[in-house]
């Protein structure tokens, strides 16, 4: 959320800069709400000085035993008038909160200027996609032949774009969440925390999810409760309305969770396979800083995502997504994305994002150093890595031509076995 004072005083410069990633600032909204707002607040400090005056000006006469009954009922009804025109101001400045709530971050000035995906700029590549000399199945196809993947009997449990993982495919998964934990607490200074996996409004409308992006969440009937779309929302709000001291930042954390999403406006998108689901499982690095070190913080949350890859030794690139590409709350966003056979290309497989004060200041999260005035933090956050898209790039990329799958060295302890074989078809 931005700073509603500097919002109200710089709104075309604010239009300007927000038109770069293609929103429209509604400025003859804002203009009407701000004038009706100073409207009533002029006339109720013009009526409190009148009263005050006026109040004076009844004592004195009072004292030399005048009537002063009707001076003192028009002083009664200016302060019914200051009181509705408080109210009135008090009104149209939440109406006009509510209203900024749904104006995106500004770009970084570091974020390449664009429309769309078409417009992101490749910043760096690390290994070459490998060259088969057989055909390579899709995951959607080496899965179930491997006995390993069951998209059938999740649908039939819940419905599509859900998964069921069966022997190997369900053991790679728990090895990818300890392997990716692992790596991030041990050799990167993270420190791990399990959150709940459901939310309230307030967190989500602290991570800027709420009220934009309702339809995109699952909510619990009867309840203020949300399932959680990626552990960003808990872990962030865990210093929702606090003031952190300046000399423990920054503050580095990791979490794994199950991440749901409705995938509104999806229709169509990657229906096969499980690239695109309703529930995926995720290790989600989050970062709260002061804000002159959120950019080098940066570099560095996504080059711990990217020494996931490496250390996997998946073939990913990284880019810069444009202005116009920009998630709601992001100031500047990387994609690493990892490449895939099945597709022929490359999928992304991490967002790594600087929001800057965008979050702190619509959650409350604030900084102080020494006795200093707080300030908000910046807090940043990045997927290191999407469970289930690093499951389906190691099954893709290593597959043989005998449909086994040669599992990464890294991950050979936890998973205590060289290969996934064909050997336990689905039960």
């Amino acid at each position: 959320m931005h700073d509603l004072s500097f919002f109200r005083s710089n709104l075309e410069a604010m239009a300007e800069r927000l038109a770069a990633r293609g929103f429209t600032l509604d400025t003859a909204q804002f203009r009407d709400l701000d004038a009706r707002r100073r409207a009533a607040v002029t006339e109720s400090e013009q009526l409190k000085a009148w009263r005050n005056a006026e109040s004076a000006e009844i004592a004195r006469l009072r004292r030399q035993g005048a009537d002063t009954s009707e001076r003192q009922q028009r002083v009664r009804e200016a302060a019914d008038r200051t009181a509705a025109l408080d109210q009135q101001a008090q009104a149209l400045d939440e109406e006009f909160r509510q209203s900024l709530a749904g104006v995106p971050n500004l770009p970084h000035e570091s974020a390449p200027v664009g429309r769309s995906e078409e417009d992101n700029v490749e910043v760096r590549r690390w290994g070459q996609p490998r060259q088969f000399d057989f055909e390579p199945k899709a995951h959607w196809d080496l899965g179930p032949q491997l006995g390993i993947l069951d998209l059938e009997r999740a649908a039939k449990i819940v419905g599509a774009r859900f998964a069921v993982y069966w022997g190997q495919g369900a053991r790679l998964e728990r090895a990818l969440m300890n392997f990716m934990l692992d790596v991030h607490t041990r050799d990167h200074g993270y420190t791990e925390v399990l959150p709940p996996f459901l939310v309230n409004s307030a967190s989500l409308f602290g991570t800027g999810q709420l009220p934009k992006f309702a339809a995109d969440l699952f909510k619990c009937e009867n309840y203020d409760f949300w399932l959680a779309p990626t552990a960003e929302v808990p872990v962030t709000n865990l210093y929702r309305n606090e003031t952190i001291a300046a000399e423990r930042l920054p503050i580095r954390l990791c979490a794994y969770t199950p991440c749901f999403r409705s995938e509104a406006g999806s229709y169509g998108r990657d229906v096969r396979g499980i690239i695109r689901q309703h529930q995926f499982q995720k290790v989600e690095l989050v970062k709260f800083t002061r804000p002159d070190q959120s950019y080098e913080e940066l570099e560095s949350l996504t080059d711990d995502a990217e020494d996931i890859l490496r250390r996997l030794g998946l073939p990913y690139r990284t880019v810069a997504l444009c202005t116009g590409d920009l998630g709601f709350s992001a100031a500047k966003t990387y994609d690493i994305e990892v490449w895939l056979p099945g597709l022929n290309g490359y999928k992304e497989i991490s967002s790594c994002s600087n929001f800057e004060a965008f979050q702190a200041r619509r959650a409350g999260i604030r900084v102080r150093a020494g006795h200093g005035k707080p300030e908000f933090a910046h807090t940043l956050n990045g997927s290191g890595l999407a469970i289930g898209r690093t499951w389906v790039a190691i099954v893709e990329n290593f597959q043989q031509p005998d449909s086994s799958v040669v599992i990464p060295e890294p991950l050979r302890a936890y998973l205590n076995a060289e290969r996934i074989t064909p050997r336990g078809a689905l039960s």
